[in-house]
């Protein structure tokens, strides 16, 4: 399908021609609409905020849904954004300067998000809840104030996979981030569209397009984070056993609640053994 039309979009002029970028490019774009499709993302003549951090991740969901859009595969508009918030030493021409030359309609929002982090958080904690609640609020604000019903993130697989086992082994619970949800306000869809691509598989694409990728230098210049710890943990096993992280993976994706301990999902006192099965199993089994 990607090889019939030589035409692409400015976000992949450059693109390598070899065949390992060609099979990583349709690999990325067959899971991204896989997910899409799988979890209902789409609703004709919608609009969407693309949030675009700078990292390697939102640049892949960048380009990966404006080249859907551009094959005619996602009937939906888009709109990038950007949330500067404040960070000291943040590169803030990169993002304008990057889309405005790939044509691509953004939007760029400055609100000093950092400060209160700082301020707020004491000495040895980390700033990933706060920032990411601050972050969240303002890009709800901006969805609604373009007219967006969807604020789109570039979650992957391995995101969802360590929250997963964060939530294990902090939270007590079965829990992650899923690919579609309704914000608190119950006005605006959650959507995660790169939930089934792996984050090697993102970076290895960004850097075959040469983005200009912008490190987080506040959350990610903590050291003892739970998710690092959770990262190491996941990539000892993917070492010890390739493939490990796609099978935890796809288990999240075939849940047995009659199998799990939950009286919420399964109704085990209601659980009933038919009079029929009862008598057979006095029966005297007959040998085979």
């Amino acid at each position: 399908m990607l090889d019939e039309n030589e035409e692409i979009h400015p976000l992949f002029h450059g693109a390598p021609q070899t065949t390992e970028f060609k099979k990583l490019r349709k690999r990325i774009v067959r899971y991204t609409r896989e997910a899409i499709e799988q979890y209902g993302m789409i609703e004709p003549g919608a609009r969407w905020l693309v949030c675009l951090s700078g990292g390697k991740d939102s640049y892949t969901l960048l380009a990966v849904l404006q080249e859907l859009k551009w094959r005619g595969l996602l009937p939906v508009d888009l709109l990038a954004c950007n949330l500067d918030q404040g960070q000291p030493g943040f590169p803030a021409t990169v993002l304008p300067e990057f889309l405005e030359k790939m044509g691509v309609p953004h939007r760029i929002e400055y609100q000093d998000t950092y400060s209160i982090v700082m301020d707020k958080v004491p000495a040895g904690r980390t700033f990933c809840a706060l920032c990411s609640r601050l972050r969240r609020g303002n890009l709800y604000r901006i969805a609604r104030e373009e007219g967006c019903s969807a604020v789109v993130l570039g979650h992957h697989r391995d995101d969802i996979l360590e929250t997963f086992f964060m939530n294990l082994f902090h939270g007590s619970r079965l829990a992650t981030m899923p690919p579609k949800l309704v914000n608190e306000e119950g006005d605006l869809f959650v959507y995660r569209p790169l939930a089934h691509v792996a984050e090697v598989d993102c970076e290895k694409f960004a850097r075959a397009l040469d983005y200009p990728i912008i490190p987080c230098d506040l959350c990610g210049s903590q050291d003892g984070l739970q998710r690092q710890q959770v990262k190491m943990m996941l990539d000892g096993w993917e070492s010890n056993a390739p493939g490990r992280r796609q099978k935890m993976f796809r288990a999240l994706m075939n849940s047995r609640p009659s199998h799990l301990l939950d009286p919420n999902l399964f109704d085990f006192k209601g659980l009933q053994i038919s009079k029929q099965d009862s008598e057979k199993s006095n029966e005297i089994p007959q040998l085979r």
